[in-house]
């Protein structure tokens, strides 16, 4: 997994001139690592209102799966470790 400074190191801002934010280039990755990018703006709002550890758990579990569909996997996976945080908060 790319580091957020080395995504940031390869930022154009006259190609990539939509991307200012670090949650941004974030939700970016995400979505070019779950070959989902026609629901990148779900990625960045995740990106922007979730923990970063939980996104990277969940998509560690994805990226060690076989899964057609690696958006939804990340989806259940994402909603397993938020509740089963927010149980353990409580």
């Amino acid at each position: 997994m790319k580091s957020v400074n080395q995504v940031l190191k390869k930022f154009n801002p006259v190609q990539d001139k939509y991307i200012s934010r670090d949650f941004q280039a974030f939700g970016i990755y995400l979505a070019e690592e779950l070959d989902d990018y026609k629901h990148r703006s779900l990625y960045i709002k995740l990106a922007k209102t979730v923990h970063r550890s939980i996104l990277e758990k969940a998509l560690s579990f994805v990226s060690d799966s076989n899964a057609d569909n690696k958006g939804a996997l990340f989806m259940w996976k994402l909603k397993q470790l938020k509740t089963a945080d927010v149980i353990k908060d409580k």
